[in-house]
């Protein structure tokens, strides 16, 4: 299957983007060693694919929602069909159907973005000054020399932390800048993909399945440190794309849970905020930051009123007996 439409899509947009800031007065120009008419259209990239894609969230939010409040259900069918998994399966979809919950929704969003990355991952691959095929899905000449002289902070969009020498000689690339750049922007790609997987999960708790459980720990984990190995073949373009989306992530699910806030589960009271039981919510925000544990207040002595002036005690001690006569 070609995808040839996705590669003419992205570039579409991209280039809109780029026309866009440049007819505003962004300077084409490095300014600060950056080309910030193309950085920018990077950038606005990621929010023209994210506002297409924001119904799309809400409905992720609201199954994840419809899934979360299932927990109870979910658990009682495993604990009745326990060794049974043909009929637990069973069971399980029926449930998901009455209830119109969809288990795959969750990851809908993130399927949907892996053609956009793809095709902007092949756009920015192929600005290399020595490729023939300049005017390909839609660039002009113009543009494509443009764009494959584009930097951030003096290292090409185009470049990766893995460039060979032939490849930054082509670019006119200083090796050691591009790694740095490509290293910095690596880390923080990591960092912001953690907290992204972080923050949901604050938020919702931790899945009493345990298949889910694995799920949400490779989000967690496994996907942040495969970047570190992964992201050395990313060009730098592609990482800023890859940390503004995240970052508008962030901010979105912020948005999202307060406006859909995780059902009440089953232990809760009435009148406590709603959390799983299996992972208990943390203080501190996204970083997880526990607050210094206070000392328990030592409890006050009782107050004992004094007598009042001139009058008798209430108990007098007893003084020695009189002698009988």
């Amino acid at each position: 299957m070609s995808l040839d439409w996705i590669y003419y899509a992205i570039s579409w947009i991209l280039l809109a983007w780029h026309g866009a800031w440049d007819a505003i007065g962004v300077p084409d120009g490095a300014a600060i060693g950056s080309n910030w008419a193309w950085i920018l259209a990077i950038i606005f990239l990621v929010v023209t694919v994210r506002v297409i894609l924001f119904p799309v969230f809400v409905k992720q939010i609201k199954s994840q929602r419809a899934m979360q409040a299932l927990q109870p259900k979910v658990k009682a069918l495993q604990e009745k069909h326990k060794g049974d998994k043909e009929t637990l399966q069973k069971e399980m979809m029926e449930l998901y159907r009455k209830e119109k919950a969809n288990p795959l929704m969750g990851c809908l969003p993130m399927f949907l973005q892996i053609p956009v990355f793809l095709g902007l991952f092949h756009v920015l691959r192929r600005l290399d000054p020595a490729n023939q095929g300049k005017t390909l899905y839609g660039w002009t000449v113009t543009q494509f020399e443009s764009a494959s002289a584009a930097k951030l902070f003096t290292a090409p969009i185009a470049g990766k932390f893995g460039s060979t020498a032939e490849e930054l000689a082509r670019l006119g690339a200083n090796g050691t800048t591009v790694k740095i750049i490509a290293g910095i922007l690596v880390l923080v790609m990591m960092g912001t993909t953690y907290l992204t997987s972080r923050q949901m999960i604050l938020k919702t708790g931790w899945a009493e399945d345990p298949q889910q459980r694995m799920i949400q720990k490779l989000m967690l984990y496994g996907i942040p440190l495969s970047l570190l190995i992964s992201g050395a073949i990313f060009p730098i373009g592609v990482i800023i794309y890859w940390v503004t989306n995240n970052l508008f992530t962030l901010g979105q699910q912020q948005w999202v849970l307060r406006k859909f806030p995780p059902p009440p589960t089953a232990t809760s009271k009435p009148g406590t905020s709603a959390r799983n039981p299996v992972q208990p919510a943390r203080t501190g925000g996204l970083l997880g930051r526990k607050a210094a544990p206070q000392p328990p207040a030592k409890p006050a002595a009782p107050k004992v009123a004094g007598p009042k002036p001139g009058a008798k005690p209430v108990n007098p001690k007893k003084g020695p007996a009189k002698r009988q006569g």
